[in-house]
């Protein structure tokens, strides 16, 4: 299958965006006396997480979750199954969720709720891209990198079939 993409971001878009979004949140947990850890949902997130977690200067760790909200078919079934959880504990910690995409909202509403009843000293939302065209479940997005239109994207931890992650760019796709 032949498919045709053209840069919607770019490399260096998307590497200002970091930078810029690392000094936020530096800024914003300044003062923080909190441990703060960032949770990366995978797989997407992986690549914007690994940026992100060196232009924050505060002292961080990170953990990962993956969550499914697919019961084996293309629509969400609403109901998110954690496949692999946390590896650390969060309570009293400042929490940073970062997230590649968020599109209707549903799956990490629930991943938000989930992570609220450790309880963290604070739950935060990082995400590279937003589509808000798609959301039906509104979140406070603490940190956001672009707002995008109701495009299919590929690149920089986005993918389509488990391909094109590895692409520095943001890429739309015609199908």
């Amino acid at each position: 299958m032949t498919i045709e993409m053209k840069v919607m971001i770019s490399t260096e878009e998307i590497q200002a965006k970091v930078q810029e979004l690392g000094k936020k949140i530096d800024a914003h947990y300044a003062n923080s006396d909190k441990e703060l850890v960032l949770i990366g949902l995978l797989r997407g997130s992986v690549i914007f997480m690994a940026d992100l977690c060196r232009a924050i200067s505060k002292e961080h760790e990170l953990d990962f979750m993956t969550v499914s909200s697919y019961a084996g078919g293309t629509t969400s079934s609403r109901d998110v199954k954690i496949l692999k959880d946390l590896d650390g504990e969060i309570r009293n910690k400042d929490v940073l969720v970062v997230e590649d995409i968020i599109d209707s909202g549903n799956t990490l509403s629930k991943v938000l709720e989930i992570l609220q009843t450790r309880q963290p000293n604070s739950i935060e939302l990082c995400t590279l891209v937003s589509k808000p065209s798609r959301r039906e479940i509104e979140l406070d997005v603490k940190f956001l990198g672009f707002e995008v239109e109701d495009k299919f994207i590929v690149g920089y931890g986005l993918d389509y079939d488990q391909k094109y992650r590895h692409i520095p760019f943001i890429g739309e796709i015609g199908l």
